[in-house]
């Protein structure tokens, strides 16, 4: 297993993804290179007040480690205390407009070695999307592009990750999805490597097709206090979920990353309110009963 392969490919996807985010949104992305203690380091990419986003920030990173963190091992205790190595790249982007749908993409692979054995490696990923105002042919599209990224690989292959997307990507305090889903995928190790890594980049190279033929629909929709006041509210779920449950989060603090890259995830201005739901018949509480329920979009 060459490092260097993915290494290429992970550093070439962030390049690439934020070079046509700065084509759309017109403003150019910050560079962040930072170097962690313990092993590695990245690159962090960063653009805040843009012309469409708020806040955004496309990462990578490759760090090691002696022990693999309670995040990482959660599923497979077995290789709890195996020296690790870790890369990839992760995004988020919040859009100004509330029309705009907010947008996570992730793809990783994982080394564990100890010494005397095989290393035990395995990929994962996946891309989610949380409109705070729904459109039936945004969604339908973000997952059409994503089962035809998958498609490849078996026909299967969407409907189960579309289905773990739709479970993980769950408030459980709160019993409903953080927004409409996607893919997502863990442990990947089965069909060999070159099979793993194909599908992980399948998913990378997808994201901005998926994406930003949504903003571009939804950028320049008028919009007033009463759609920024419900985007706000509705974000504090996003905080709420990436700061309880996301293991990506829990991994990159527990294994003692960088905090301004693990957490440029949260949006820049939130609401919180107490016991507030939607009133009837209104386009917010048409997100509750239409979107927030898991369906089949394609």
């Amino acid at each position: 297993m060459d490092t260097q392969i993915l290494k290429t490919y992970f550093t070439g996807l962030q390049n690439r993804i934020v070079s046509e985010l700065e084509a759309f949104d017109g403003q150019p992305f910050r560079s962040d290179s930072w170097d962690r203690p313990e092993g590695g380091g990245g690159i962090s990419r960063l653009i805040e007040a843009g012309n469409c986003f708020e806040r955004g920030g496309v990462n990578f990173s490759h760090v090691t480690g002696q022990s693999l963190p309670a995040s990482a091992t959660a599923h497979r205790p077995e290789l709890a205390g195996r020296a690790w190595e870790a890369m990839g790249v992760s995004l988020v982007l919040h859009p100004e407009n509330p029309y705009c749908p907010t947008a996570h993409m992730n793809v990783r692979c994982f080394v564990a070695t100890k010494a005397g054995q095989a290393p035990v490696w395995w990929f994962g990923g996946g891309m989610d999307m949380t409109p705070y105002y729904g459109v039936e042919a945004d969604v339908r599209h973000f997952h059409a592009t994503c089962r035809d990224a998958l498609a490849p690989f078996g026909a299967e292959v969407y409907p189960k990750y579309k289905k773990w997307c739709d479970e993980y990507f769950f408030l459980k305090h709160r019993n409903e999805p953080r927004g409409v889903g996607g893919i997502f995928f863990d442990d990947l190790d089965e069909g060999g490597f070159e099979r793993c890594f194909a599908l992980t980049q399948a998913v990378g190279d997808a994201f901005t097709q998926a994406y930003l033929p949504v903003l571009a629909r939804r950028r320049d929709v008028p919009y007033g206090e009463r759609e920024r006041d419900f985007q706000l509210y509705r974000r504090g779920r996003y905080v709420e979920f990436n700061l309880v449950f996301d293991r990506g989060t829990l991994f990159g603090l527990q294994s003692g990353g960088r905090t301004e890259s693990i957490l440029m995830s949260l949006p820049p201005v939130v609401k919180w309110r107490y016991d507030w739901h939607p009133e009837a018949g209104t386009p917010e509480a048409e997100l509750h009963e239409v979107f927030l329920s898991p369906r089949d979009w394609c």
